[in-house]
């Protein structure tokens, strides 16, 4: 009876173990990615370009990119998020009248706060700082050049859709501070304002 009893207490602990490290091993990780097709819309509230009696003003085009992120989950609640892209190449206009182009980069890393982190759908704000290189400035046949760097506010909201426990689908917004100042000959003739909103659709894996 004694052995019997030993050895159902052996079993009943190798069950208890071997449930414990499967649990374990489908325990989700702080990693998550996401894949995204993101519409950049820029705001287009640039100043008045000198000398022209504050009629023309710069115009920054529309376009619709893909975009990586990276997120890292401290709590199940608090996650940081690197976007990440390639230079993107955009028109640049001048009261419709196209004047050259130019391309961006602009990763952008926020803090954010999910809701409902166990839920079908689980909403989410987030907060942080972008940073966008400018580069291939091609204006007015090289009389005009742009401030390369420009660091600025990131606001963000959206939502994670649970299909499973490792993929869902994925709705974001994001408002971020985008300017530069537009030199001719060297000196400031206009500040670009693009402070573009973005709408992005994609799907996300938790590792």
């Amino acid at each position: 009876m004694k052995t019997m009893l030993q050895h159902g207490l052996v079993l009943v602990l190798a069950l208890a173990g071997s449930q414990a490290l499967a649990q374990d091993q489908t325990q989700e990780s702080g990693w998550m990615v996401r894949a995204r097709a993101v519409h950049i819309n820029p705001a287009d509230r640039s100043t008045p370009l000198a000398g022209t009696g504050g009629s023309d003003r710069i115009h920054v085009s529309n376009k619709t990119i893909p975009e990586l992120d990276i997120s890292y989950f401290f709590t199940p609640q608090l996650a940081a998020e690197l976007i990440l892209t390639y230079p993107q190449k955009h028109d640049v206009m001048l009261d419709g009248a196209r004047i050259g182009s130019l391309r961006h980069l602009p990763p952008t890393l926020s803090a954010q706060y999910h809701f409902a982190p166990q839920a079908a759908l689980n909403p989410y704000l987030g907060v942080g700082v972008n940073y966008t290189r400018i580069s291939h400035v091609k204006l007015l046949n090289g009389a005009a050049d742009l401030e390369k760097n420009s660091w600025g506010l990131a606001l963000q909201a959206g939502v994670d859709i649970r299909l499973d426990a490792r993929w869902s689908l994925n709705v974001d917004v994001k408002k971020l501070n985008l300017r530069s100042d537009l030199l001719l000959g060297g000196a400031h003739a206009s500040t670009v304002k693009v402070d573009p909103l973005l709408f992005g659709v994609g799907v996300g894996y938790r590792f």
